[in-house]
């Protein structure tokens, strides 16, 4: 079992617990020393709290340092696990809130809300993409910063050689809830997902347990069942009652949920509350218990224990670690360049589709069938407007942001994609690059 040093970069972030719990419990590698690096040294504190209590009363045999530092932070690490919010939970809020003022979906990586959050993270992304190239260059960057296809382009451009792997373990969450539905084992798959990120379909769902295609018969319960959303907060029950109206309407591929915005983005307006976003739900859910938790923690350090366990986004960043360290030549669904995995769709979109992770870094597979004429249509159409932004990015072009806004398939027209634009602008000062 190899020994490895990691870096968490967002520390701050709730899923954190999440992520170094699966990284301590691994059996495939030793975590010698363990970093939690944030700008806001307030939320680092707070975490750092949560996690040397988890290593504490775990008994792990770990050093773990927590910085604000990005020498001591990057130097000689092995992974660097990326997370961060640029603009913290806060702009997310004015990212969901401008636009259902204007009347158009509030979503945190979808619409105008997401090219909200995109430029903010292409600016801070590019700063720790940096800061890690002087410190580590060696290191593997395991990519979780939303939005991530605009991320991705954005390390395409700039940085070709990077040692990146940009992650989204939505399709994840999708499979778990089909196999909590309708009692499958997703460890028997082997899926053909094809679209960009936050926007793709399943084409079929191959189960060697039962040596068949089991799409058929999943389409089939979503439609007459629904899917099982017990124990869920309100907002995701909805959400995927919105998918199973996406299944109903369109029953010939499973939908990644997130299609809803810009499939139906009227009903979701009209879904929305203006005042109370997603946004508040976390800082009134997620974010407030890592506040109480670590109250607790410092006023009773001899506390049993805390609410908090490994889960599937911990795991599958955890498992494209092992990929890489092992060779292992597994396969997961990630961001990359087309360069021929859809065949008519244009080669340098950055989409989502199963590759294989070795030592060299992620293999893209060619899946090898033209996408129907419905999604392809979608998909370039979205390509289109985020490339517009990223080149509103680089150019520093309040035009080309306007086109992006513009072409968004949220938008019903100019002029609302002109005042949002705007706003957004205004909101976010510093946050994004001047745009003349």
């Amino acid at each position: 079992m190899k020994s490895i040093k990691v870096t968490i970069a967002g520390a701050g972030s709730g899923y954190t617990p999440g992520i170094v719990l699966t990284l301590l419990n691994s059996d495939e590698f030793n975590v010698e020393e363990l970093r939690l690096y944030d700008i806001d040294p307030v939320r680092n504190d707070d975490m750092h709290v949560i996690i040397d209590f988890i290593v504490n009363n775990g008994g792990y045999d770990i050093e773990l340092i927590k910085t604000e530092d990005p020498k001591i932070a990057f130097t000689g690490v092995d992974f660097v696990f990326s997370q961060i919010r640029v603009g913290k939970m806060e702009m997310r809020e004015i990212d969901e809130k401008i636009p259902l003022k204007h009347g158009l979906v509030g979503q945190e990586t979808c619409g105008l809300g997401g090219f909200s959050y995109g430029m903010r993270s292409m600016k801070g992304f590019s700063e720790l993409i940096d800061l890690i190239q002087e410190y580590a260059p060696q290191a593997w960057i395991l990519n979780y910063t939303n939005p991530e296809t605009i991320v991705a382009e954005t390390v395409r451009r700039k940085y070709p050689d990077a040692k990146i792997v940009n992650a989204c373990d939505m399709t994840i969450g999708i499979e778990d809830l089909i196999c909590d539905s309708f009692d499958y084992d997703r460890k028997n798959w082997i899926q053909e997902y094809y679209g960009l990120n936050h926007f793709g379909w399943y084409k079929s769902i191959y189960d060697v347990s039962l040596g068949r295609d089991i799409m058929p018969e999943i389409l089939e319960k979503i439609q007459k069942q629904g899917f099982n959303v017990e124990g869920m907060d309100d907002s995701w029950a909805l959400t995927y009652e919105n998918m199973k109206k996406m299944v109903d309407d369109f029953p010939t591929h499973i939908p990644n949920n997130y299609l809803q915005y810009y499939l139906y983005p009227e009903m979701i307006v009209e879904q929305s509350d203006p005042n109370y976003t997603r946004a508040n739900e976390i800082m009134d859910g997620r974010l407030k218990k890592i506040k109480e938790t670590a109250k607790m923690i410092r006023e009773n350090p001899d506390l049993e224990g805390i609410d908090y366990e490994g889960n599937s986004h911990g795991q599958y960043i955890v498992d494209i670690a092992a990929s890489i360290l092992y060779n292992k030549n597994d396969r997961f669904m990630l961001i990359v360049p087309n360069m021929g995995s859809i065949p008519n769709l244009r080669q340098d979109a950055t989409v989502e589709v199963p590759c294989y992770v070795n030592a060299k870094g992620v293999e893209p597979i060619r899946l090898g069938f033209n996408i129907p004429d419905f999604h392809k249509g979608l998909m370039e159409a979205q390509v289109a407007s985020e490339k517009l932004l990223v080149d509103a990015y680089f150019e520093n072009s309040y035009q080309k942001a306007l086109e992006a806004f513009t072409l968004n398939q949220t938008v019903p027209n100019a002029k609302v994609a002109k005042a949002v634009l705007d706003d957004l602008i205004e909101a976010n000062g510093d946050y994004w690059v001047e745009l003349k």
